[in-house]
């Protein structure tokens, strides 16, 4: 779920077509202890300690102990990789089983929390997820889950995709922009606490802000949260209540 596929890597079509993500290495000569699922894991955790920006074959390389050249007997492209990491996060999801009937509203409201967490401990993924193609299996799983959650909603055939687009293009767009404060913090070196306390403080200094801030001060002490973390839950948690009952409404509606 995300942004439809462009940008960077538009024209390639996918490392999991023509069984380029199952293959392993290619003929002999490859470095002993090496494989797959252990350059796809490095890969996210590299990704999560440096950056999409900072990411490469040559640093992944580095930080297996083993030459560049080396991965290229496992795939054929940096972004083969970074396809492999994107699908590798979707796969720390917890998912209803495909048997589950429970409320769709409860699983609904699962899914899109679990969907935000992956977003906030991966920022990584965000643009990853509006580049490629998104068919590996986890994803896949992740979709499957989605549709069978919002099938139940009693919704009629024809609005399914606008209620997934509503319900997870805003998560989507809510755990892009907490997933980078979270790194812009860590990045100062500051809890995210004292970042925001930091970040009002020198935002009042402009007067064009300060104004804008004075009013919405209040919005934000009706709000409620004595932290960064219980606000941003408090109005995820509203928002998604909101599309909830839109849905509801819309099948009332009929």
């Amino acid at each position: 779920m995300g942004k439809p596929a462009g940008g960077r890597g538009a024209a390639r079509t996918s490392v999991w077509l023509e069984g380029k993500a199952r293959r392993g290495a290619r003929g002999g000569g490859q470095p002993s202890g090496l494989d797959l699922e252990r350059i796809t894991e490095v890969s996210v955790r590299l990704l999560d300690a440096e950056g999409l920006a900072k990411f490469s074959m040559r640093r992944l390389a580095a930080e297996l102990n083993v030459t560049a050249m080396s991965l290229y007997w496992y795939v054929d492209t940096k972004d083969d990789l970074l396809e492999l990491a994107l699908d590798a996060a979707f796969g720390e999801l917890r998912l209803p089983g495909a048997q589950d009937g429970g409320d769709w509203r409860e699983q609904l409201r699962a899914l899109a929390g679990e969907y935000r967490a992956l977003l906030v401990r991966h920022p990584w993924l965000s643009p990853l997820a509006g580049t490629f193609l998104n068919i590996g299996p986890n994803h896949l799983a992740f979709s499957g889950a989605v549709q069978r959650v919002i099938r139940r909603t009693g919704l009629p055939e024809h609005r399914l995709t606008g209620a997934i687009s509503a319900v997870f293009q805003f998560v989507y767009g809510y755990g892009t922009i907490e997933g980078h404060f979270v790194a812009r913090c860590a990045e100062a070196g500051m809890a995210p606490d004292e970042y925001f306390r930091h970040a009002m403080s020198v935002a009042t200094r402009a007067p064009d802000a300060a104004e804008v801030l004075r009013e919405s001060a209040g919005l934000m002490a009706a709000r409620g949260g004595d932290t960064v973390a219980e606000m941003l839950d408090r109005d995820f948690t509203f928002a998604l209540d909101l599309l909830v009952a839109g849905i509801e409404a819309m099948v009332a509606r009929g």
